[in-house]
């Protein structure tokens, strides 16, 4: 680690959301210049959480990016320092989603974005891009899209790695999650001793465990169990029926389904294919993917493991490795999207420092300021 130097490595954000790629990035010692969003909820959380009060605070753009011309954006905002080393994003994937059924998704325009992310990696020519997406992205009904990105990174004279779909849990997060990672380098940095995807840290419990170097999964127990701050305005759940709050009392704590509280709805008689609707959350192990509506126990298996409500804001952000002073703007329904469009902020972090002494190499290699020319990579 080089504190000193930590603050000439950059990087931008596009779709940034409420900033949890932005915050693995801080965390990891990069400097974060530039994010894009246009969600206002999740804007206002992004600048009270991740913008200091300083000068050269985080440039946060609040348009829709595809009305955006990133050679004006580059203009504007990198004319002092022209280096971008790292460039993060997740653009949105409802078009890629596993929950699309036949067809459904096929041509939806937002599938696009990620050609728009490419216009910006072909302005500000990072050393590295990490995009980050649904592994529905990888089924074949969507691969002129992939296709068309990987020639686009190719013609820009980039190197790309075969996507990979990573799970959270094997890196340290409470929390099942698959999604797909695609790192870019740029062609001329040396990668001949780096390795992607990084190792997994984490695996199952260590009965099961054939590589004595993992630790176990870790449990989601601790998301329940900690104290939450006082006076924490994310503190908040939804509010039920009685009916409802009586069918929870009825199911049975840590991974009871909604057919063990006996509660059958109209839609279910003919078809009981969603499993997980109403059930609760087994705090024994990782917990089921945050999505969007994770805070809806009628979206998924998202009730308390023994309370009988659906679980906290504060819940869900901590079962994405957020921290407790990490305060999400909007309401119920508009923190929980946010959190569900978050890539988990360690396992952001555990690959961006991964991706980190590439990034060190080529920038002090090609611009040693004069504080870190004896880290300089001969």
């Amino acid at each position: 680690m080089k504190p000193e130097c930590n603050k000439l490595l950059n990087c931008i954000d596009l779709f940034s959301g409420a900033g949890g790629f932005s915050l693995s990035a801080k965390l990891a010692g990069l400097k974060v210049r530039l994010a894009i969003e246009n969600n206002p909820h999740a804007i206002d959380t992004y600048r009270n959480n991740l913008c200091e009060e300083e000068e050269n605070s985080t440039v946060v753009i609040d348009k829709d990016i595809s009305t955006l011309t990133p050679i004006d954006i580059h203009s504007e905002h990198f004319n002092d320092n022209p280096r971008c080393d790292l460039l993060l994003g997740g653009p949105p994937c409802q078009g890629f989603s596993a929950h699309r059924i036949k067809d459904a998704g096929v041509g939806d325009s937002r599938n696009s974005l990620i050609h728009i992310y490419f216009e910006f990696v072909r302005t500000f020519k990072p050393t590295a891009f990490l995009m980050e997406n649904v592994p529905g992205m990888l089924w074949p009904r969507h691969k002129d899209y992939l296709e068309r990105f990987f020639m686009e990174a190719r013609e820009a004279e980039y190197f790309l790695y075969d996507p990979v779909v990573l799970d959270s849990r094997d890196y340290g997060v409470p929390q099942r999650r698959k999604r797909v990672f695609i790192l870019g380098i740029k062609k001329g940095v040396d990668i001949s001793n780096f390795i992607w995807p990084p190792t997994e840290s984490h695996g199952k419990h260590e009965k099961h465990l054939k590589n004595p170097n993992l630790t176990p999964w870790i449990n989601c127990a601790d998301a329940f169990t900690k104290p939450v701050p006082k006076d924490d305005p994310n503190d908040i759940h939804m509010h039920h029926s009685n009916e409802l709050v009586n069918a929870f009392k009825r199911t049975p704590p840590n991974g009871g389904s909604r057919k063990d509280s006996g509660r059958v709805l109209k839609c279910h008689e003919e078809y009981d294919g969603h499993n997980d609707v109403y059930g609760r959350i087994d705090s024994r192990a990782p917990a089921p993917t945050m999505t969007t509506a994770c805070i809806n126990p009628s979206k998924g298996r998202f009730v308390h493991p023994v309370e009988h409500h659906g679980i906290t804001v504060r819940q869900a952000a901590r079962l994405q490795t957020f921290p407790d002073d990490f305060i999400f703007e909007g309401g119920l329904i508009a923190a929980g999207q946010q959190i569900g469009n978050a890539v988990p902020i360690k396992l952001g972090q555990v690959l961006i420092e991964h991706i980190k002494p590439l990034l060190e190499a080529q920038h002090y290699a090609q611009n040693p300021p004069e504080t870190c020319k004896k880290y300089q990579i001969a």
